[in-house]
């Protein structure tokens, strides 16, 4: 979980800019945190505490305002709705690493999964974005080899992921939907050679960079194991008490027991 918010911070400053060379600096002035990092640790503390996602989903979006939310998304908070408005959207899957950490059984993340995608993104393609991230990151963190992970989300989803990663990214364009950044985030990952090799494809492939680096680095934290210290030091100085509160509790919890 904690990569997937140290990659929306890096990915959130080159957002705007396309940037689609591989050469750049890690953080820079305009580095943030966004709506990526806010209901990401919105979906944690709601999972650890047994606390209604709803309800902590929309706390802490008026608890982080202007951090780039979808407009649907934030209409949802804004009326205080409790129903679904059936988006195809990635903010399922970009909001769903914890689950893939919680959880025992992959039948157990692929339900919890569907769970925390239903209550905004009810449409099909959401929940199957956020079931794919999930299952990645379940089957990355229990030793799957990434063959075998590319062959489970292939053989379960329908994404491609034999794609030239190069050829494509010569005409991607933004896309925020779960179909056009789950798949592209998953092939960042499966293409990596490790750490800053994987966040520096996710965001040089351009587009929705921050949750494209979101998603594909949630799954490379499962996978790598261990994550640079200075990378840490950098991306913690952009949380505030709240968000590092339940970020160190979550990986002590959840996350550190189970790389041992």
């Amino acid at each position: 979980m904690l990569w997937a918010i140290i990659w929306d911070i890096i990915g959130s400053g080159y957002e705007k800019y396309n940037i689609t060379h591989e050469d750049f600096d890690l953080f820079y002035a305009n580095s943030a945190f966004s709506d990526d990092t806010v209901l990401t640790v919105a979906v944690a503390d709601a999972l650890m505490n047994n606390k209604d996602l709803v309800a902590t989903l929309q706390e802490y979006t008026r608890n982080y305002p202007n951090r780039g939310y979808g407009t649907n998304y934030f209409e949802w908070v804004q009326k205080g709705q409790t129903w679904p408005y059936n988006s195809f959207g990635n903010g399922s899957a970009m909001r769903v690493s914890p689950v893939g950490w919680m959880f025992n059984s992959l039948e157990d993340t692929l339900e919890r999964a569907k769970k925390t995608a239903e209550v905004t993104h009810n449409h099909p393609d959401a929940i199957k974005g956020a079931q794919a991230i999930a299952s990645a990151i379940f089957l990355a963190r229990t030793g799957k080899s990434k063959e075998e992970i590319k062959r489970y989300i292939e053989d379960t989803f329908g994404y491609e992921l034999d794609f030239d990663y190069y050829e494509f990214k010569k005409t991607y364009e933004f896309d925020s939907t779960c179909n056009g950044t789950v798949p592209q985030a998953i092939v960042c990952f499966l293409i990596s050679k490790g750490y800053e090799d994987a966040i520096r494809k996710a965001v040089a492939l351009g587009g929705d960079s921050d949750t494209i680096a979101c998603m594909a680095w949630s799954i490379a934290e499962a996978f790598y194991k261990e994550i640079p210290l200075y990378i840490i030091e950098n991306a913690r100085t952009y949380f505030d008490d709240k968000i590092r509160t339940i970020v160190d509790t979550f990986r002590e919890k959840y996350v550190l027991p189970k790389l041992v």
